[in-house]
């Protein structure tokens, strides 16, 4: 009935999605959740890409509606991007389990801030699991189906960049398939939320949350760890193997289901210890809770807020040390491949002196010498709206030097609406967006996205061609070129479109050197 794997966490949650039915995985490839789909993928499982979290989101809520058990995957900012249909499915529900999982990154080992998505839970209305290794994100994930079935909720999984790409020993279930057929059923009432239905279903949705943190306070997804009665620790996630190693002689109370929380439990635990300390990666979240529940604990001091926490740190915060901490050596800064087909657009662009409004992606590292060719970076496709307000507002001379870079996947992604803007609010100067079309979405792995001609798997796809979407959106000037091959040309175009009052986009086109291999046997097994 069992069997025992070496797995991540990342594969022990596409691995649990397999064994318990799963008929759909869809999101959008993020460090450190990108494995997550294409294991799932690997295993025979229904996966799939999509341009961006909030479509991703959308898919996924299609397919639950339709009962049938759905994983939706992003990394944490993607939550960002899927918040809206995020707060809405929260009250219509969903006929078969339908989970969110959310990858987040203390210490952004690969991303642009390091937000906590626990307040996601609180402001949505969701109940949230947090594993603490790879057993707990196999069993969890099991879990937090049955749940959302059970109370027709989606689930908010949170698993971080440690759990994800940490392997140990998995127990798996192989008699855990939960086959279901999907088919849709009408109800207006609960799946169309104009006011007059989503005020219901708001109560709804409250009465579910005090029905799950009931059935928090009994279940085994709060585990006590007793080795004492003087010190008390309350964490989750990964922070629960940290504590564990650092104090031998301490109870740890384990929290699996984070919201909504078991507070009478937790306030038993409290009662029970000398001195009770909450411990736990990012925000204060989970020390908030407690506090604003009434209980009486200490949190971690300020300066352990930032990055991820380790043994070590947890030992200096459970003496309350707060002497500065030992810097780690510094490493070698990342930059560009010897041969990335991007380095030639980023000398140019530094050359001729450019206010550049950057973007996610690989190319964001046109920031680093010997190019510093980048001056802003906010968030996927940020490159072309952030570039649209500097040309509204900058005396002329610096408007003409604006430009936008952004690459092929970030343009399926979210560049579309800002060309909208582009073509609709035209800059008296006009604008010029660069695209770097290296035909993958390469930082996070070489994944295939909708303008690649290839799926998840790699197998062959209606192929969005990027010029043909931008000339039909009405832009003046669509020029194609390899700035690798012809440099002085690629330097004459640019310097030409800055110098005009048009809209203008360059496709950049060439293959990433990592990559190009790989596409040449995707396309030869298409042949």
């Amino acid at each position: 009935m069992y069997e025992k794997q070496l797995l991540s966490g990342d594969e022990a949650v596409a691995q649990a999605c397999f064994d318990c039915g799963v008929r759909m995985g869809v999101g959008y490839p993020g460090t450190p959740s990108t494995e997550i789909l294409e294991y799932f993928s690997s295993l025979g499982g229904h996966a799939q890409w999509a341009p961006n979290e909030k479509v991703a989101l959308e898919v996924g809520i299609g397919s639950a509606f339709s009962n049938a058990r759905t994983l939706v995957t992003m990394k944490h900012v993607g939550l960002n991007v899927a918040a809206d249909p995020l707060f809405t499915v929260a009250y219509t529900g969903t006929e078969g389990g339908l989970v969110v999982l959310t990858a987040d990154d203390p210490g952004m080992a690969s991303s642009q801030n390091e937000q906590d998505n626990r307040n996601y839970a609180v402001a949505a209305g969701l109940p949230m699991f947090e594993p603490s290794d790879s057993q707990e994100a196999y069993d969890l994930t099991l879990r937090a189906f049955e749940i959302s079935e059970k109370w027709k909720i989606p689930v908010l999984f949170r698993i971080t960049t440690r759990v994800c790409h940490s392997k140990c020993i998995v127990f798996r279930n192989t008699h855990n398939s939960a086959e279901t057929t999907p088919h849709f059923e009408r109800d207006v009432k609960s799946k169309v939320m104009v006011p007059a239905f989503a005020r219901p279903a708001h109560r709804e949705l409250r009465r579910k949350l005090a029905e799950l943190a009931q059935y928090n306070e009994s279940s085994d997804l709060t585990v006590e760890h007793r080795r004492g009665d003087h010190f008390g620790i309350i964490t989750s996630g990964i922070s629960v193997q940290h504590c564990l190693d650092a104090s031998p002689d301490a109870s740890v109370l384990q929290l699996k289901m984070t919201y909504p929380l078991p507070l009478k439990r937790i306030a038993r635990f409290i009662e029970s210890v000398e001195h009770c300390i909450v411990v736990e990666e990012g925000d204060p979240w989970l020390e908030n809770q407690l506090r604003a529940a009434g209980l009486q604990i200490t949190g971690k001091p300020e300066m352990y807020r930032f990055g991820e926490l380790s043994v070590g740190r947890v030992r200096r915060i459970l003496v309350g040390d707060t002497s500065p901490e030992t810097v780690p050596p510094a490493g070698k800064p990342p930059q560009l491949c010897p041969g990335c087909p991007h380095r030639k657009a980023f000398e140019t662009l530094r050359d001729l002196g450019c206010i550049v409004s950057g973007d996610i992606g690989c190319y964001t590292l046109g920031v680093m010498p010997p190019f510093s060719a980048m001056d802003t970076c906010v968030c996927m496709g940020a490159s072309i709206g952030v570039a649209l307000g500097m040309r509204q507002v900058l005396p002329e001379a610096e408007a003409r030097k604006v430009v936008s870079v952004i690459g092929d996947s970030t343009f399926m992604h979210s560049g579309l609406t800002g060309i909208a803007d582009m073509v609709y609010n035209r800059p008296p100067t006009g604008h010029l967006v660069l695209v770097l079309d290296n035909h993958t979405t390469a930082m996070t792995g070489l994944q295939e996205h909708a303008g690649t001609g290839r799926k998840l798997d790699h197998t062959p796809a209606p192929k969005i061609v990027i010029e043909d979407v931008i000339k039909a959106m009405g832009v003046d000037n669509v020029d194609i070129i390899d700035p690798t091959a012809k440099p002085e040309e690629f330097a004459e175009l640019v310097a030409k479109r800055l110098g005009s009052d048009d809209i203008s986009v360059i496709v950049a086109r060439r293959p990433c050197i990592l990559a190009l291999a790989k596409i040449r046997q995707y396309e030869n097994l298409k042949g």
